[in-house]
């Protein structure tokens, strides 16, 4: 088989395998490129709040997931030179989240810059912006920067 006729990387396959904690709230990948990543959380009694909707703590991993779907897609080919880290997470709680609930990320910078400053000897730092929305009415939820590095591995 070339190049060419192999199947593309599936992220959100890898991700899931990877990372238990994916497997466990049961994430599911919509879409995975470079520059955007859209994962669903669906409705599960057992991550629930005291008010219903999804737990804050589920919430945070299912925006922090997308973040790591847009660095696994747009760094993975570096993994040999350099390690992915986040370094900081803000979360802002908009409204109340109730139902299923989608992430929607966008990488902060381009990728082009990020891996200029890695091949020139930095340790790159890129912020990942993430909004929480409620599939029923899309209002938005949450929102999340995440800072992610990239830390060389020399």
């Amino acid at each position: 088989m070339t190049a060419a006729e192999q199947e593309p990387f599936d992220v959100g396959a890898f991700l899931t395998a990877a990372v238990p904690m994916v497997g466990t709230l049961a994430l599911e990948y919509v879409e995975t490129t470079a520059q955007r990543a859209v994962l669903k959380f669906r409705d599960q009694a057992a991550y629930r709040n005291h008010i219903g909707g999804p737990h804050a703590g589920a919430m945070f991993t299912l925006a922090e997931s997308a973040s790591g779907a847009i660095v696994t897609a747009a760094f993975g080919h570096l993994m040999a030179e350099a390690t992915p880290l986040p370094t900081t997470a803000t979360i802002d709680f908009k409204k109340v989240a109730r139902g299923d609930v989608t992430a929607t990320a966008t990488l902060g910078r381009p990728v082009d810059d990020i891996v200029a400053e890695l091949k020139g000897g930095a340790r790159p730092e890129f912020p990942i912006h993430v909004a929480i929305q409620r599939d029923v009415d899309d209002a938005v939820t949450g929102e999340m920067t995440i800072v992610w590095t990239l830390r060389p591995n020399n």
